[in-house]
Parts: structure tokens; sequence; C-alpha cells
């Protein structure tokens, strides 16, 4: 797997020829020279060689599929090495390292908290890490959602998540958010203890507690509760055929026997099917009723308090260092943000510049946002 955050942009020859060849990658119906079909692709669809300059019944560039087109050079060793960093269910690519729980809390409470929330309950847009105990919260993974107060599935990573080794590579390659690829192992290590901590996890019949100390070798033995909870089955070396395999039988999945030359398009699940859809119209009966106005919100010229608004929309990025925004009370920060005029703070606040959201991600009108912004600035003078 390449990483695209490197600062090196090379055209990989190998990866373009990939791209290029998928053009040939075609649905179920039937081509126009049956005797050139190739096996069934990896969705169920059908791949046909190009033949006379065309795959099937679509004319393509042979040009692209010959080699005649060439961009970049192939990537050196060492650069290969630098973004083949992805993280194997198998223990591929995960270093040697440890953490404790203890540790992760603290990593946790200076480099995430301001984004997941307070023991990993999600705010301000972000998602959520953990909703209790992992175990007895993977049985609502059943659940379907199809009435109105009901409860549905809780998809967070000790519920959702089949494989570990995802969460241990997600978090080294791209968090904390701006700041991607700047975590230890170590840390990488203990903040995956923590998550697993606040998930009332176990591994090996342990429990992950606030005293347990997490390392490659225990790493290897964590089983997720929803480990064997998709369909079909793409782990190993045979993933790929199993896929293939899967979606050319139509009763895994339900679909209507039709011609061969023909596709179902409309009401095409069998009742037999494995894998179902949620079936009904929809929730519909809301409380309250959705409403249908689209008017704006009036803007109200009295009554409101910035220095809340901050709190409740701001403070998670703006009051800790590791967020990589300019710091409510720092002088030089915001001094250099002011070189560029007041005008412009406002309307890169409004607009959202580099990682943040245009008004932070909040619903503030744009007379309030600015009251925002000069409350922060008044703050850092």
């Amino acid at each position: 797997m390449f990483k695209l955050n490197k600062k090196l942009l090379i055209s990989i020859s190998a990866a373009a020829a990939l791209s290029l060849g998928l053009t040939a990658c075609m649905d179920s119906a039937t081509p126009t020279d049956t005797k050139n079909v190739t096996k069934a692709s990896i969705d169920g669809g059908v791949m046909y060689p190009v033949v006379n300059g065309k795959t099937g019944p679509y004319q393509v560039n042979e040009k692209a599929h010959s080699g005649a087109i060439k961009f970049g050079r192939t990537p050196t060793k060492a650069e290969y090495e630098e973004w083949d960093s992805d993280v194997m269910a198998d223990g591929t690519g995960l270093p040697e390292g440890e953490g404790s729980v203890e540790e992760g809390e603290e990593v946790y409470e200076a480099k995430c908290v301001m984004c997941h929330g307070d023991f990993g309950s999600g705010g301000g847009g972000y998602p959520s890490l953990s909703k209790g105990n992992a175990y007895e919260l993977h049985e609502t993974l059943t659940n379907q959602r199809i009435k109105p107060d009901t409860d549905g599935p809780v998809r967070v990573f000790g519920t959702y998540w089949p494989q570990a080794s995802t969460l241990w590579w997600y978090i080294k390659d791209a968090m904390p958010h701006p700041m991607t690829d700047s975590l230890t192992d170590d840390e990488v290590y203990a903040l995956v203890a923590y998550i697993l901590n606040i998930n009332e996890m176990e591994i090996d019949g342990q429990e992950v507690d606030d005293e347990y100390v997490l390392n490659r070798e225990k790493f290897l033995k964590i089983k997720m509760p929803n480990r064997d909870g998709f369909e079909p089955k793409i782990d190993g070396p045979n993933g790929p055929e199993n896929v293939r395999k899967y979606f050319s039988n139509p009763d895994n999945f339900g679909a209507q026997k039709v011609k061969p030359s023909e596709r179902c398009m409309t009401n095409c699940q069998e009742k037999t099917a494995k894998v179902v859809y949620i079936k009904g119209a929809g929730i519909s009966d809301f409380h309250p009723p959705l409403s249908e106005v689209r008017d704006l919100p009036k803007e109200k010229a009295s009554g409101f308090n910035a220095a809340k608004a901050y709190e409740a929309n701001c403070a998670m990025c703006h009051s800790a260092d590791g967020m990589g925004a300019p710091v409510i009370g720092d002088k030089a920060a915001w001094a250099a943000v002011l070189t560029k005029g007041k005008d412009k703070v406002y309307s890169n606040g409004i607009n959202g510049i580099n990682g943040m959201p245009p008004k932070g991600g909040s619903s503030l009108s744009n007379t309030d946002f600015k009251s925002v912004v000069d409350y922060i600035v008044n703050k850092s003078k």
C-alpha cells in the first residue's frame, strides 16, 4: 500500500499500468464477442481482453495497454519501503514496541481527546472510539433500525472492526490530525492499549486493565468480536479468488436468476438471500416531525455570548497544542496570524483553512463567528 502524504511526487509505472488495465473490466452484460470472455472480475462482472482495439463492445486506447505510454520511473527500494508501511492482520509490517494503557491515556489526553472526546465518546463531528463493552455491544450489529425510536447497531472499533491491525496502522499513518505520522511506535502501542481498555476487551483471556502493557507478541493474539462478521471472506492469499467465487453464485446475495443476456435491475433479491437489504420505506414517523422549512434562521442582534460559543465550538482545537491550530492566549502565534489583516482572518475562518472546516464546523452566523474571532484575538493580546 502506498502512502500519498510523502513529499516525493513520483509516478509509479506499475500502478499506472494497473489502473489503465482496469479499463478492460466490465459488468456482466453479454459481450459482442463471447469467445473472448475471460474469467469473472472480483465483483462478479466479466473481464474482456483487448482484441482489435476493443474490449467487449468498447473501443480502447491500445497504446495504453501496450506500454507505449510511459510516465515517471520505477521507485527505488528505499522509496518503496518508505511507502509500503501497511500492517496486515497476520502481523506483517507490525514493528516491535510496547506501551501501557496508562501511557496511552496520557497520549490520548494530549493529542486525541479534543476530537474524539472523553473516553473515546466522540464529539465535534469526529467518530466515537468506544460506547462500552465491545462484546456486549457486538450483539447490536444485527439490529435494523426500521422503526422510530428503536436501537440501531453500535458500530465502533471494538464492536465492528474485524482486525485490530487496521487500528494500529491508521493511528500510525493518519493520526493525530493534522500532525500525521508524528507518533512513535511505542506511543501507537500505548494508544491501541488504551482504546482496547475503554472498549473493555481481553487479550488471550486477560483483561486489558489500567496496568496492561501491550507489545507485538500480545497484539497478535487480539481476537476482535466481529472477526467473522463480514461476507465474503477476504483474508489470506486466496482472498480475491474467494470473493470472485462468492459473487459468481447469485444464491449468496439473492440475485434473481435471469437469462445470460439480461440483467435484473429492480426487485432483484430473492427471499432466501444470505445477505439482505432492509425492506420498507424507511422511517417516516419522526418525533418531532421533520421540518420542511428551508429559510435561514434570522440572526439575533443581542444575547450572543462569544465566550460560550468559543467553548462549544472552538476550544477543542484552539486550546490544545496538539491540534496545530494557534492556541488562545499565545500572543506570538496570533500576532503572526493577524499580519494578514483581520478581514483575512475572518474570511479564512468562515470559509475554512487547512485542517479547519468552515466556521470550525459550527452553525454560527457570520456575525456571531466574527464575534468569536474577536474574543479569541482579545484573549491573545
